[in-house]
């Protein structure tokens, strides 16, 4: 007999006690993307979990000489700086959660 309950109304609020920290997710997607993801929880909704999975370099400081960032030619100032990554894994996807036990 079903009780009417999803596994979601459960995990959903475990992830979300992960909020800022550090967890993997493996998924039931092949290639690299089975491999798992390891990065940092943004959100979490009923339809995915977002990571970051790369965080960006911060804002260039005016202030200093250095505004290039080590840059050898300032024509190419954009070299030096990285945007990040995000991922959205969907929930129906996760085959397993894996964080710190503390």
């Amino acid at each position: 007999m079903s009780s009417g309950f999803s596994g979601n109304q459960f995990f959903l609020p475990h992830i979300s006690r992960f909020i800022g920290q550090t967890v993997t997710i493996f998924t039931t997607s092949g290639g690299l993307s089975g491999g798992g993801f390891t990065g940092v929880i943004l959100a979490v909704n009923c339809d995915f979990v977002r990571l970051v999975v790369r965080q960006g370099s911060a804002p260039a400081n005016p202030l200093t000489d250095n505004y290039y960032n080590g840059c050898d030619d300032k024509r190419y100032e954009h070299c030096c700086y990285k945007t990040g990554a995000v991922v959205d894994i969907p929930i129906d996807r996760i085959a397993s959660f894996v964080h710190n036990a503390i």
